[in-house]
């Protein structure tokens, strides 16, 4: 087959709805012509609704008005006595080395600095994070082998 020959088949390609020629001449030679596909970049088109939110008017005397200012401030003095313990890295919380054993720490229980309360696992590696903090742990705020952010509280100490 000759240049001239090819490139008329590659014509009648463009031109035509087929999407591949495989031809073999007499000599043995074959030629495979394909159409390149064409792409088509798709955008997600995003549109803006505005958004109404239905308020209900709240009535409240003086006395109910300073009773939840008393309650705010007081939820707020409470949490500023707490320290957080938080996540140094990314990884799936565990409260135990195994589930076998017993958790590192519970509520009500003490730490210090250097107690360990809990395993981070981080690409196939447990990294036991200590407290740095002393005090009692009030609260544990996630799920043995949930999956934790980077500066997650983890736990609430008093």
């Amino acid at each position: 087959m000759n240049f001239k020959e090819i490139k008329e088949l590659i014509q009648i390609l463009d031109e035509s709805s087929l999407t591949e020629i495989n031809i073999e001449d007499n000599k043995g030679s074959v030629v495979n012509l394909k159409k390149q596909k064409e792409t088509e970049i798709i955008t997600p088109q995003y549109s803006q609704q505005p958004t109404v939110m239905a308020s209900q008017p709240s009535v409240q005397t003086p006395m109910a008005n300073e009773m939840s200012q008393t309650s705010e401030v007081n939820q707020e003095n409470e949490t500023s006595n707490y320290e957080t313990i938080n996540a140094p890295m990314v990884g799936t919380f565990y409260k135990s080395p195994s589930p076998e054993e017993e958790a590192y720490v519970q509520v009500g229980d003490k730490v210090t600095n250097d107690s360990t309360v809990c395993i981070l696992e981080a690409m196939k590696l447990f990294n036991e994070i200590q407290a740095e903090v002393t005090g009692e742990i009030v609260e544990i705020l996630v799920e043995d082998g949930q999956m934790v952010e980077y500066g997650q509280p983890l736990f609430k100490v008093k």
